[in-house]
């Protein structure tokens, strides 16, 4: 369920504001006179769904070069990260 609060409830109730987005890993939305005007998460949160991101934009460039027929063999390909990872 949505939590809206006033711009109001940041000044006045801001460590329960934190707590909120900490414990439940979901945005809180702040409105202004009345109107959405800011979404406050915790940073966890907010990194989770830049990961998300990052992860969606390597798929789309993964399926991008599957349409353009520029693929590898699986092993091949396995045996490349494994020597990567074996200098790491």
């Amino acid at each position: 369920m949505l939590d809206i609060r006033p711009s109001a409830d940041l000044r006045n109730n801001y460590n329960e504001i934190s707590n909120i987005c900490h414990e439940t890993h979901e945005p809180i939305y702040i409105t202004k006179n009345g109107k959405g005007d800011l979404v406050i998460m915790s940073i966890e949160a907010y990194e989770g769904i830049c990961n998300k991101f990052a992860l969606y934009e390597l798929l789309n460039e993964g399926l991008a070069n599957e349409r353009k027929g520029d693929v590898r063999d699986f092993n091949e390909a396995m045996q490349d990260i494994k020597q990567v990872l074996e200098h790491v």
